[in-house]
């Protein structure tokens, strides 16, 4: 089944503005949570809270927590190395960008057989760790959209 070439991008942080960052087990990469739409028919919300939840054992939509829908989308060159996983001819993807506000100390539970380590970092710092630009961009962005 080939993915579909739509996903979310999930900056993850704290009131303080610390933000969550994990390090990728196939590239050795740092990054924010992100993740494809799993069905056509997937919202990009839908697909936030799965894939956190997936990828740091959060629930997105329990008391305390606050998801936000940016409103931002990144189109981008999908990288070759992982053009194979897309169907052919498919070469550009669309990332919808979403903040999850998260209680200081909030346990992380990662799947280890897509992320190996995670860590908080001051948000100017983590911007500077994260392989993606629109990753680092998205970071960069954070203090417009704390509430």
């Amino acid at each position: 089944m080939h993915k579909i070439p739509e996903s979310v991008l999930v900056v993850v942080h704290t009131e303080a503005l610390d933000v969550l960052l994990i390090r990728r087990a196939d590239a050795g990469t740092w990054q924010s949570v992100t993740g494809s739409k799993d069905l056509p028919g997937e919202s990009f919300l839908q697909t936030a809270v799965r894939e956190v939840a997936e990828e740091t054992g959060i629930d997105a939509l329990a008391p305390r927590m606050r998801l936000t829908d940016w409103q931002l989308e990144n189109i981008y060159d999908i990288y070759p190395r992982w053009l194979h996983r897309y169907a052919p001819g498919v070469t550009r993807n669309t990332e919808h960008v979403f903040g999850l506000c998260v209680p200081a100390g909030t346990d992380i539970h990662l799947n280890p057989r897509e992320h190996t380590e995670w860590r908080w970092l001051p948000w100017r710092e983590a911007a500077d760790e994260v392989f993606s630009p629109s990753n680092a961009e998205a970071i960069l962005l954070l203090p417009q959209f704390q509430p």
